[in-house]
């Protein structure tokens, strides 16, 4: 670890407030968290770090007035009321007490300090003035070593475990530290986190307040230290130890305060865009992992998101800007893993993948549904809503129509919606007709129309009532014919049709018709051909027109009584035509 030391007074006061009251608001950030806590976190758009969470937090502040304590002597504030253990070198000699310029201006004959003792007072008052508190009633943890304690020993170290809030995050620490006698050696503070009586390593370079610091206050070194090689921690619980790597007793004359844990997981971050499309088509799936604000580097974080049922990856290869990173996404499954890193210094990086939907609906991804998560804190809900596919309405209807090798009479009454992608309708009446030398109809009324419905599902819709009719001299006669002609789609896009004749005291050459199957054909010797119930699919399968009745005579005239059609195509494409 290179540590890095930041200037300024929020740290000192951070941890002063939460010991003190056990909460704490973030001076750069809206953010309250209770020691030993969980954060409850602002709303931060993606890609925008946030603060670290505090998981602990001591400032020797407890309880604490004029009279030095010994460190194990301590204990911390509620509800953790943390106590601490170290080595004896540390207790001995003018180590481990618990100073602040409050305490009496004789030395205490169990501290071992004797003339140095001015200055063990002056390093907690430099350390309160670095945190923005008040000098005179800081307290800290003083050393002036004035023999060898040895390399490697443990200065401090806490007895009851923290709760981190779940297993597999990134923690770091963060401490004040100050130090005199620079011309010296220099005291070596390393931070180790502790997951049962496992240490590990939270620092590879140590702290030297007189080498790294952030300022000089009446001779001291001090300065605020934070890890830029956080551990991801494996436990739940997590506990601390601050060794000091230098052996000597020449020197090695610092303090520190302010010890905290910070939870520094990254947080993910889910999106779609665009947030709505058709069934069939693509929407980019955003996976965003984002920073704490001190960017320190983050190796080896994982997740995998098991995506709702119904939608899928699809053939595109993901995209990722993520250090040392590899996104896992099969074409047509329903699952992405995604492991990376964040480089010390980044923000925030990407990774994306293209998401499709057979069956319109909304689908939405949440934490819940995250598996193998290491080093993440999980999304909010995000959805995307795929919508069927946006058919274009073609209806037409008419009540006759009559062809002849020396005539034309055009459709009576047309209804008419053609080739439209927006919801139509058309309608239309004739109180009668004459069709030469053929016969004669009564009322006829037609209607068309395109509607989609709450769900965005389209339908066309073609109708025809022809009342009284009464062709070739009588041998075609009907109280009343109605023809329906419909398409529809579902929420695949796919597109049924379906088409009804309903007649009402249909005769053809005396033959009653009521219920006739699909494209009844009835022969009038030496007259006509008729067929009753006709169906012809049209648009490729996504239409359908119907005529109720068709004649075709032995003279060459074709006329169609009852005509519907009606189909759902894609925009752009021809009309339909029959």
């Amino acid at each position: 670890m290179k540590n890095s030391h930041a200037r300024g007074h929020a740290p000192g006061v951070l941890g002063r407030t939460l010991v003190g009251v056990a909460a704490l608001a973030l001076s750069t950030a809206p953010v309250v968290i209770a020691q030993g806590g969980t954060a409850s976190a602002e709303t931060t758009s993606p890609g925008t770090p946030r603060a670290p969470r505090v998981v602990f937090a001591e400032d020797f502040e407890n309880g604490q007035g004029a009279t030095p304590v010994l460190v194990t002597g301590y204990t911390g504030a509620a509800p953790v009321r943390q106590t601490y253990t170290a080595d004896p070198a540390w207790l001995a000699d003018c180590n481990g007490w618990i100073v602040s310029q409050q305490a009496p201006a004789a030395v205490p004959p169990a501290t071992g300090c004797g003339g140095w003792w001015p200055t063990v007072k002056q390093l907690a008052g430099s350390l309160g003035k670095w945190a923005g508190g008040d000098p005179a009633t800081n307290h800290a943890v003083t050393a002036f070593s004035h023999a060898d304690p040895g390399p490697g020993r443990t200065q401090l170290e806490t007895v009851t475990p923290v709760g981190v809030g779940a297993a597999k995050r990134f923690l770091t620490f963060s401490v004040d530290a100050a130090e005199v006698n620079c011309y010296a050696n220099h005291a070596r503070f390393g931070f180790h986190l502790l997951d049962g009586t496992r240490a590990v390593p939270a620092f590879s370079t140590p702290i030297e307040p007189c080498a790294d610091s952030g300022t000089v206050v009446n001779g001291i070194s001090v300065g605020t230290y934070t890890s830029d090689s956080p551990v991801l921690f494996d436990g739940s619980t997590v506990g601390l130890r601050l060794v000091n790597l230098q052996g000597s007793g020449y020197g090695n004359d610092a303090a520190f305060d302010n010890v905290r844990i910070l939870d520094v997981t990254p947080r993910l971050d889910v999106g779609f865009d665009p947030a709505s499309a058709e069934v069939g088509r693509d929407s980019t799936l955003t996976f965003t992992v984002t920073n704490t604000d001190e960017l320190a580097a983050k190796n080896g974080w994982t997740f995998t998101e098991n995506l709702p049922a119904g939608l899928t990856v699809t053939g595109a290869a993901p995209v990722t800007d993520c250090a040392d990173a590899t996104v896992t996404a099969p074409p047509d499954g329903g699952r992405v893993t995604v492991t990376g890193s964040l480089p010390k210094g980044k923000a925030s990086c990407a990774a994306t993948v293209k998401v499709t939907a057979a069956k319109a609906g909304t689908y939405t991804v949440c934490a819940d549904d995250l598996g193998g998560v290491a080093g993440i804190d999980p999304p909010e809900c995000a959805g995307v809503t795929f919508v069927p596919p946006v058919l274009a309405f073609d209806a037409h209807a008419h009540g006759g129509r009559l062809t002849t090798p020396l005539l034309t009479v055009s459709p009576l009454a047309p209804s008419d919606v053609t080739c439209t992608v927006g919801p139509a309708g058309d309608d239309a009446t004739l109180a009668a007709a004459t069709l030469p030398a053929l016969g004669s109809l009564g009322v006829v009324t037609t209607g068309a129309s395109g509607t989609v419905d709450a769900n965005g599902l389209r339908a066309a819709t073609a109708t025809a009532r022809t009342a009284r009719v009464s062709l070739l001299g009588g041998l075609v006669t009907a109280d009343e014919i109605v023809t329906t002609a419909k398409a529809e789609d579902d929420a695949s896009g796919n597109v049924t049709t379906a088409g009804a004749v309903r007649l009402t005291d249909l005769r053809v050459n005396g033959r009653p018709i009521a219920d006739p199957e699909i494209g009844l054909k009835i022969d009038i010797p030496l007259v006509a051909t008729v067929v009753i119930n006709e169906r012809i699919p049209t648009a490729g399968g996504a239409g359908i027109a119907v005529n109720a009745v068709h004649i075709r005579t032995l003279a060459g005239a074709d006329v169609v009584i009852g005509h519907a059609r009606a189909s759902l195509t894609v925009p752009g494409w021809p009309c339909p035509a029959v």
